[in-house]
């Protein structure tokens, strides 16, 4: 039987979702996030020395705006967010990527040169693929296999994880690098595909094959 579902690490590509100083420790905190910092730096660390692609997407709200998931949008409207554009709580901590983002140029759709061959990407909604340059970046370098963690399961990894085997891409969820699993969602995901991995079976893969 051919296999359409096993990592090929030479071809692969890390997208961090969503690990903004806010949702890590401040006012919108996500439970399980600031203690996964660590393990999230050593999986970026594998992929910078595997010289494979590193995606940080980011979230920004600007209180007054519509253009916000519909859960989400009457408290934006009404003047209430987080991760405001420019603001130290929308910055990605610096354990993980030192650079101020150009709000400017993220939010128009354009992704942002952090590092060789790694970038922030602002993403609207939920998936990191939905109204973003995130599919094209990845196939112009050749990536067939997307390695996603970040903040936080239920939400938009998960969505990414789906749009990603939509697309035809092999997907792996680093679970010990991403808040709010459960037995329950990594199951759920193991029925559409999704390789569960951990940091140590990630960082071993790329090894090998580097």
């Amino acid at each position: 039987m051919s296999d359409y579902l096993s990592p090929q690490w030479p071809n692969s590509a890390l997208v961090m979702i969503d690990v903004q100083n806010d949702f890590v420790d401040g006012p919108t905190a996500i439970p399980g996030t600031a203690e996964r910092i660590e393990t999230m730096a050593r999986l970026i660390e594998a992929f910078r020395a595997a010289r494979r692609p590193v995606v940080h997407i980011v979230r920004s709200y600007v209180p007054g705006e519509s253009d916000v998931d519909t859960v989400r949008r009457a408290g934006i409207e009404a003047g209430s967010s987080a991760v405001q554009p420019g603001s130290v709580g929308a910055k990605v901590p610096a354990r993980l990527v030192d650079a101020d983002p150009d709000w400017e140029l993220l939010r128009s759709g354009e992704p942002q040169s952090v590092g060789p061959d790694e970038f922030l990407l602002y993403k609207p909604r939920w998936s990191a693929f939905h109204r973003t340059q995130l599919d094209d970046l990845l196939r112009g370098r050749g990536v067939s296999t997307v390695v996603v963690a970040g903040c936080n399961l239920p939400n938009c990894p998960r969505a990414t994880l789906f749009d990603a085997t939509e697309r035809d891409y092999r997907a792996v969820l680093a679970v010990d690098a991403t808040s709010q699993p459960t037995p329950e969602r990594l199951a759920d995901l193991e029925l559409i595909g999704v390789q569960l991995l951990t940091v140590d079976d990630i960082a071993r893969g790329l090894a090998v094959d580097d």
